[in-house]
């Protein structure tokens, strides 16, 4: 079996596993200047649970872990762990402020089934 060069946790072969677009990337900066929260990175994970069998997890972090992969998006660090990363490789991390269906959006194409609500998914 090769050997495979190790991933450094500050790109992931200078692509991001989740495109964060442009508004999700205001929303959440804004959020951690309203929380005063400093240098706090954006966790994306997905885990088990919801009523498709995964779920999406967002979150704010200070800690880079050994199996996470982190990379920079207009000036926003993001974080997610590489079992995440082979469920989330390919989404976007959307943000609409839509008075209905608002919110964190996320567009998975590795997502066969979604739930109505969108925030879980089964592969």
């Amino acid at each position: 079996m090769e050997k495979t060069e190790e991933k450094t946790l500050d790109t992931v072969d200078n692509q991001s596993v989740v495109l964060v677009t442009p508004a999700a990337v205001s929303e959440v900066k804004g959020m951690i200047q309203r929380k005063n929260l400093g240098n706090a990175a954006l966790r994306i994970a997905v885990q088990g649970g919801g009523c498709s069998g995964l779920s999406y997890s967002i979150k704010f972090d200070t800690e880079i872990n050994a199996h996470d992969l982190a990379y920079e998006v207009d000036g926003l660090q993001v974080i997610v762990d590489e079992k995440s990363a082979i469920y989330l490789s390919g989404t976007t991390l959307d943000f609409s402020n839509a008075l209905v269906g608002g919110g964190f959006k996320f567009l998975n194409p590795n997502a066969k089934q979604s739930c109505g609500c969108g925030e879980s998914f089964s592969t």
